[in-house]
């Protein structure tokens, strides 16, 4: 985990679900969103876009249609919270 971060155990579980093999397929948005808004920037924009400042990475994610996170975006989340050292924690 990097260093500084300090992150819930909801937020933890998130992470877990987003790193977890093979892809999930059902991490909630609102879960994911509220792991950014702990991490990252977040500004919303016009028609459920936000744009996501990590580090100095930053993404923009269309909010899903329904409840879940599509494959791309678990594998951008993936690259970006990598970039900023958060990782699920080693059990």
């Amino acid at each position: 985990m990097a260093e500084g971060i300090e992150l819930d155990a909801h937020h933890r579980a998130t992470v877990e679900k987003i790193f977890g093999h093979p892809v999930g397929h059902n991490i909630q948005w609102h879960d994911v969103l509220s792991l950014l808004q702990s991490v990252a920037a977040v500004i919303v924009e016009h028609d459920d876009r936000y744009t996501v400042t990590l580090g100095s990475e930053t993404e923009t994610f269309d909010a899903p249609r329904r409840h879940d996170i599509d494959e791309q975006q678990v594998i951008d989340l993936r690259r970006m919270l990598r970039g900023a050292g958060i990782t699920p924690e080693p059990t």
